[in-house]
């Protein structure tokens, strides 16, 4: 049995209220008193405000003792509360033996490292800057000794490369050290914890890295120690350098987000002379680059220069930047409410001077001011931006620069093109309207032009340049020479970490991009956020990674004696490839098959389609600031008919891309053949069945099936387009259905509440009227819908149920491509007959089926002939999971390892000797 424990908890800081919390909930402890530091100006210690929360004694001692005498009101005060255990989470004070030994049974320490190693103060840097391959941390008996009494329990952790000071604390070092700290209390309660005498060996006690001398970065060593020594340091309080200017002056700067560079020679860059370093460093675009004494480099991220964080590679634009002054009176009014935020936040007058951690702010207070300022302004925000701009008027200028859209937050080269300024979302965005060609925004050939129309009003939104044969050649041109010259210098490494910077960009910018194809497209702003922006930034991410891993194989063949035989494969990138892709997903089918495309090492021209091709606009001005070669992506606005038929035709492209209809699929096919005999991958139409069964769980089942529909309005490959509902649970389906229906918010799509936008465009709003209309004429049960949504301009349609749905209509086995449910009855007893019914169409893209049963599931899954099988879920993709239909859906694959075959091609090497 447990002994009820009386403990004095003595320490500060979220870890230590964390632990206060976690061991209230032991019903064997009691918390007698806490005692923590002073507050700070009017700010409180977090573990101050959770102990009072919980009527707990606080007490708050700016020190302990005095000249290595403990301070008797001191003893007094904490003798009061009678502990019986002292527990010392993170505890930065020292604290008098008379303490340490007050209570019965003791005191226990946590220490962030394995001791005895790194013994002191600054445990967590120390393990970085050491480059030790673990990390951890200890829970102890405390002595009178530094970090020497006997241990209680250890923790381990392996460090990465990617770690910080910062990221190691959080993924590991707090969230199981307070787990921790639980166990060793009810260790101690129940009489189980050791006390295990510290070995000396491997002992050490290193330096405290809070003091400024210890903070100097010696640049007389390897690139490893020195980037070793900055993470160490990072976030806080960073490594010190001092900048000589070429007047003489120097400036000391501090150093951060370090890591070891190997992405080749420079294209530009610019000298900068650091104390220390015999040779310059250098000023680039992904920051400043230091070599070490062993040749090796090492890349800075960001420096901080004063109380002003920036990133490296702006180190000579800072004299550049010239103040806003003419703020409005709209800005002004804003300037106030965030005085509001800061000053609830910081517990002080706010001042054009105020520096947010001169203050006293820590970590959870960058948190909490970047999640009201989003809320309170809707803005996009990273809390990176807040070390970068700490100072209130510096930050007021970033949220303003947000708020005009100027994209103050990001740098990069910024490209001269024709455009509009689209009005939305309470942004004011600027939209390229040219071709992108070699980097360049252009005018199509004769100045031809397509009108781009808002789906949610009818109304005309802007006109884009409308390329010709002609453009698609020099496009072409473009990327081939690109392909042959400056492309294949990249290496695979360089590859990826262009598309990583490309897919940060586009997280930067990712409202925007959402707004764009919200307003060009109709689609639901919140869907756009998560999906169609969310997965394309998924998939730029996951094929950046692939850049440097894609490798052939050694093959053992028969060699003729008494040679020997060396054969190996080698993937390759085919050369230029063309992309043709779809209205309902622009930029995620951009994404889906461009980042496979450029991970595999070819260059491309895209054609989206002509209904909506902002966001591609958009995305072509990101890819010249993440500083993509000119020519290795083209963007090309235009019809069909005229641009994608000159991609299929031309002799230079070596594969072809393609989502769409099957016809037009059928037509890309035969275009390829009779043209050079390009490589094509096909994702085609679909007629996607989903089985559900009586024995489901129905509310999932009602739930899903309604997405397999209506998400994205129906304009979704993958829509489940026709539904087989057992006999025994049909009538309750359609009565759930029929329920939700009839509360779905149907609107403005960039209303936060809206959950169904307007059809794409015109002549795709008329066809669903006539499906239905054929439909109802056929025989089909039409229990909701069919029609346009009564009294609201746009091309907003109904989402729409036919019931009755026999396998000869034409409902049963043509796609909607629409928000037009299409259910049929089964019996459950004939399973045979209803796989048959299934698999009775010319399409194999995607299906699904719900049934608790695990045999049906692995059955259906067997015998359903379709690329993607759902089992208890719907429309569940992954840029990890290949994607791609059977029969006239097409062939081929997007998404995951299998996409990159697509746009790869195998050489076989032999060599005898």
């Amino acid at each position: 049995m447990a002994t009820n424990l009386r403990v004095a908890i003595i320490g500060q800081s979220n870890f230590a209220a964390d632990v206060l919390e976690l061991l209230l909930e032991r019903p064997h402890v009691q918390v007698v008193g806490v005692f923590t530091i002073p507050d700070k100006g009017s700010r409180e210690d977090i573990l101050a405000s959770t102990a009072a929360s919980q009527g707990i004694p606080v007490f708050k001692f700016a020190s302990w003792r005095r000249k290595g005498v403990a301070l008797p009101e001191v003893l007094e005060q904490y003798r009061s509360v009678g502990a019986t255990l002292n527990v010392l989470p993170y505890c930065s004070q020292f604290i008098p033996m008379e303490v340490i030994d007050g209570a019965a049974l003791g005191s226990i320490c946590y220490h962030p490292s394995i001791l005895p190693l790194h013994r002191g103060a600054s445990a967590i840097s120390w393990t970085l800057i050491e480059g030790d391959e673990v990390a951890g941390f200890s829970i102890f008996w405390a002595d009178d000794g530094l970090d020497t009494g006997p241990l209680l329990l250890q923790r381990q952790c392996n460090v990465e490369p990617t770690d910080t000071l910062d990221s190691i604390y959080k993924r590991f070092l707090y969230p199981e050290g307070v787990k921790a700290m639980g166990v060793a209390v009810d260790m101690v309660a129940n009489g189980t914890a050791p006390k295990i005498t510290q070995t000396e060996v491997g002992a050490s006690y290193d330096a405290a890295m809070f003091k400024a001398e210890n903070q100097l970065l010696n640049l007389q060593q390897s690139a490893a120690r020195i980037w070793q020594f900055v993470r160490g340091l990072d976030s806080v309080p960073g490594a010190i350098a001092v900048v000589q200017h070429a007047d003489g002056v120097e400036e000391q700067v501090r150093f951060f987000g370090a890591h070891l560079y190997s992405a080749g020679p420079l294209k530009s860059c610019k000298p900068l002379q650091l104390q220390g370093l015999a040779k310059p460093a250098w000023v680039h675009d992904s920051g400043l680059l230091i070599e070490g004494s062993d040749g090796a480099f090492v890349n800075i991220r960001r420096i901080k220069r004063g109380s002003k964080m920036i990133n490296a590679c702006d180190w000579f634009k800072q004299a550049q930047h010239k103040p806003i002054t003419d703020f409005s009176e709209d800005e002004l009014a804003k300037r106030q409410l965030l005085s509001g935020i800061w000053q609830a936040i910081l517990k002080q007058p706010i001042e054009a001077s105020t520096d947010f951690f001169a203050a006293g702010a820590g970590s959870m207070d960058v948190v909490r001011l970047v999640e009201e300022v989003k809320e309170a302004f809707d803005v996009p925000l990273e809390n990176e931006q807040v070390f970068m701009a700490p100072v209130f008027e510096e930050f007021f200028e970033l949220l303003v620069l947000s708020l005009r859209q100027g994209s103050g937050l990001t740098g990069g080269q910024q490209l001269e093109y024709e455009g509009f300024t689209l009005n939305a979302n309470k942004r004011q965005i600027r939209v390229p309207t040219q071709l992108f060609i070699n980097g360049q925004f252009v005018p199509a050939q004769g100045n031809k032009t397509l009108d781009i129309v808002n789906p949610s009003d009818e109304q005309l939104l802007c006109q884009v340049s409308c390329a010709s044969a002609q453009d698609v050649d020099k496009a072409v041109q473009s990327a081939h020479d690109a392909f042959y010259g400056a492309w294949r210098q990249v290496s695979p490494r360089q590859r990826g970490l262009l598309m990583l910077r490309l897919a940060e960009l586009m997280e930067q910018h990712k409202e925007e991009l959402a707004t764009i194809e919200s307003v060009d497209s109709g689609a639901v702003y919140t869907l756009a956020l998560k999906t169609h922006i969310g997965m394309s930034i998924d998939a730029w991410r996951y094929f950046g990674g692939w850049c440097d891993k894609i490798q052939g194989s050694t093959i053992p063949v028969n060699p003729a004696r008494p040679n020997n035989v060396l054969t190996f494969t080698r993937k390759e990138p085919i050369g230029v490839c063309g992309l043709v892709t779809p209205w309902n997903y622009p930029l995620m089918m951009l994404s889906w098959k461009m980042a496979a495309c450029i991970a595999a090492g070819n260059t491309c021209l895209i054609k989206p389609a002509q209904t909506c091709p902002l966001t591609a606009l958009k995305f072509a001005e990101l890819t010249v600031k993440a500083g993509f070669p000119p020519g290795v992506i083209n963007v090309l606005p235009g019809q069909g008919s005229v641009a994608g038929q000159a991609i299929a035709d031309h002799t230079l492209v070596r594969k072809l891309g393609f989502t769409g209809s099957t016809p037009i699929g059928q037509h890309i096919m035969k275009s390829c053949a009779d043209s050079n005999l390009k490589k094509c991958s096909l994702e085609l139409g679909g007629k996607s069945p989903l089985i559900i069964f009586a024995d489901c769980d129905l509310d999932k089942a009602v739930k899903h099936g309604m997405s397999s529909v209506f998400f994205n309005k129906g304009e979704n490959c993958i829509a489940a387009g026709r539904l087989f509902v057992e006999d025994r649970i049909h009538d309750e389906f359609v009565r759930r259905v029929l329920k939700d229906l009839r509360t779905m918010a149907i609107g403005d799509p960039l209303n936060r509440s809206t959950a169904h936008g307007p059809q794409n465009h015109k002549a795709h709003f008329d066809k669903l009227l006539e499906f239905c209309e054929r439909g109802v004429k056929e025989g089909a049960t039409l229990v909701y819908g069919g029609c346009r949504v009564p009294n609201m301009k746009g091309y907003f349609f109904t989402p729409t149920v036919f019931t009755d749905v026999q396998d000869h209509m034409f409902i049963a086995h043509e796609e909607s491509f629409g928000p037009i449910m299409i259910i049929s009855k089964f019996n459950g007893s004939d399973i045979d007959s209803v796989m048959q019914r299934a698999n009775r169409t010319e399409y194999g893209l995607a299906s699904g089926v719900f049934t608790k049963d695990i045999s049906k599931a692995l059955n259906f899954a067997d015998r359903i002939e379709a690329g993607t099988v759902f089992v208890n879920v719907y429309n569940k993709t992954d840029v990890a999971a290949p994607f791609g239909g059977f029969k006239q859906s097409g062939f081929g694959k997007d998404l995951g390892q299998e996409a990159l075959n697509e746009y790869l091609k195998t050489k076989c090497v032999t060599i005898e000797y």
